[in-house]
């Protein structure tokens, strides 16, 4: 459980040598933007993560801002918080690489919230939103970048509001820190409503966020979230979707390269019983686990996705491990939790395929338009990882290098990995076909395509049917 207390900054600890020097740097670009608040309120982890607490960051400090008039900046409160980064370069949390690398995850996370009429004290609900994006990060290795999106699908303070995803970007005010144990930036969450989120999807999230800075009411030059916004962008200038981001993506596609997502596939080539069949992770059996190389592959396929100014490619299956041995606090989010769950790289062969049948919920399914015309169309590939289990459905285009599935053999598996190639002729039939996926109305599930020429099939179904805990 969290607890408010005012701040001890360095100041009032009154030695700097019993300060931490990650904490004493975070803090001393704080005071550099709000000298009149050495000590302001923080909401703090009663019990710290390295001691068996639950939330990853020890503290939150809160600030009021007064803005800048001659902006257009609204007064708001304005959240910082302690923990991504390593404040203590003692591995108790983070491992000590050097000084020359991130200090931890390299970055701590900020929010600008509307200063409401009558308030004296910052509201304490964005400091758990904080903790729970760190909470994500912990456990899954996976770090933001400035740009992303978070589809949070609930409004961020729990109320009727339409703010209920977010945008990361970088601190308009907190310059990079060069601390003792490595470089962090700070990346700010906005909040925005699930319009705008889906334009960041189809389009991309710099794009949006440009956006939201031109409008006074959506986030300003700073990008403060008003949870009390009650208009998307959209419907505060009409012009926004057809001119600036219908043309975006027609002139730069996507840059969302890969979601979490409640999916599987099937392999159709062989019979139910044959017990080197990858039919193993289809929906309702236990998925075969991916190694370290695969998932290390996956996820250098997603970063890569997002330079969309280089030519997409997939690094090599035969690639080293890029990331050092971690802490036996976090865990890879698309590892077992037992290492002896995972099948050596080394006996699981490439297997080309005749038929697949590939399965995903809602949600997931209306996001296939968006990975044909956004990605693939544009010479990228994108990614479906499952959330329940290892496996893992990746689309490519034919200028997709170091991919295993190809124009000969389009559909191709590693273990759980499925890769399926696809050609800019068969993209725009298959638009055509799924066009009813970006409608309004929710269609009956379950739903079902299928190109019998091309030994595919696609079908849409209920959440439950992946809640199944054999998934």
């Amino acid at each position: 459980m969290d607890d408010m207390r005012p701040s001890g900054g360095a100041g009032a600890m009154g030695l700097a040598s019993l300060f931490p020097p990650g904490l004493q740097a975070i803090y001393g670009e704080c005071r550099r933007l709000y000298p009149e608040q050495p000590n302001p309120l923080q909401v703090t982890a009663i019990v710290k993560y390295w001691l068996g607490g639950p939330d990853p960051l020890d503290y939150i400090s809160m600030y009021r801002c007064v803005g800048s008039p001659a902006q257009h900046v609204q007064e708001h409160w304005h959240y910082v918080s302690f923990g991504l980064s390593d404040l203590y370069g003692d591995n108790r949390v983070h491992e000590f690489t050097g000084q020359d690398g991130p200090s931890g995850f390299g970055f701590e996370l900020t929010f600008r919230l509307k200063r409401e009429a009558g308030e004296t004290a910052p509201p304490t609900w964005p400091a758990e939103l904080m903790q729970g994006l760190a909470r994500y990060v912990f456990q899954s290795e996976n770090t933001f970048c400035s740009g992303d999106h978070v589809s949070w699908h609930s409004p961020l303070d729990n109320s009727e509001s339409r703010i209920q995803h977010m945008l990361l970007t970088e601190d308009p005010q907190l310059q990079p820190v060069q601390t003792p144990f490595g470089l962090l930036t700070f990346l700010q969450i906005v909040g925005v409503c699930t319009e705008e989120l889906q334009a960041a999807q189809q389009w991309n999230g710099q794009g949006i966020l440009d956006l939201l800075r031109t409008v006074h009411v959506a986030g300003g030059p700073w990008l403060i979230t008003d949870m009390r916004r009650g208009e998307t962008i959209f419907e505060i200038d009409p012009h926004l979707q057809q001119e600036r981001v219908d043309k975006g993506i027609e002139t730069d596609g996507s840059n969302l390269s890969g979601v979490s997502a409640k999916c599987a596939w099937e392999d159709l080539s062989r019979p139910p019983d044959d017990e080197d069949d990858s039919r193993s992770i289809c929906v309702g059996s236990q998925p075969r686990r991916l190694s370290d190389k695969d998932t290390e592959q996956i996820r250098e396929a997603l970063r890569r996705g997002l330079e969309i100014n280089n030519k997409p490619v997939l690094p090599p299956i035969s690639g080293q491990r890029q990331s050092h041995d971690r802490p036996q606090s976090r865990k890879d989010s698309l590892e077992s939790e037992s290492s002896a769950a995972i099948v050596p790289h080394e006996l699981v062969r490439t297997r080309q395929l005749e038929s697949v049948h590939l399965q995903f919920n809602q949600e997931s399914g209306t996001l296939i338009p968006l990975c044909l015309k956004g990605r693939l169309l544009h010479g990228r590939h994108f990614t479906y990882k499952s959330i329940t289990g290892d496996t893992a459905i990746t689309f490519v285009s034919t200028g997709v290098e170091g991919a295993f599935a190809t124009e000969e053999h389009p559909y191709a598996a590693h273990g759980p990995w499925l890769q399926i190639l696809l050609t800019e002729e068969f993209v725009e039939r298959m638009l055509e076909d799924l066009e009813d996926l970006t409608a309004q109305e929710v269609p009956k599930l379950p739903k079902e395509y299928s190109w019998p020429e091309k030994k595919l099939k696609i079908s849409i179904l209920p959440d439950s049917v992946f809640d199944s805990p054999l998934q």
